[in-house]
């Protein structure tokens, strides 16, 4: 769960709607921390090959279908998310990699 500003945000709600944009693979809802806000969430994806959308563009398709609280802060690009042993995907590692703003 990520808290931002006192409002619960469940990561698995904004990769669901993330997921219905057609350019994009799988992805990724971390918290980063943020100096008044507490946390704000962070969007790694996975675009399909050779798909040619803007961050702006997935960003603009968050904002038409999530409450503006839980619109990823930032979105990050990646070739592949990191996985555990397992095959899940490694959210711990994630968070390692998210810079505070």
């Amino acid at each position: 769960m990520i808290i931002r500003g006192g409002e619960n945000i469940y990561p698995k709600e904004i990769e669901s709607h993330i997921a219905t944009h057609p350019a994009l693979l799988e992805s990724a809802v971390v918290g980063a921390a943020h100096p008044t806000l507490g946390e704000v969430p962070v969007a790694y994806v996975v675009a399909h090959p050779g798909d040619s959308r803007t961050v702006e563009e997935v960003l603009a398709h968050c904002s038409v279908g999530l409450m503006k609280v839980k619109v990823p802060a930032r979105l990050i690009v990646l070739e592949s998310l990191p996985r555990n042993p397992i095959g899940k995907i490694d959210k711990p590692e994630l968070r390692r990699r998210t810079a505070p703003f």
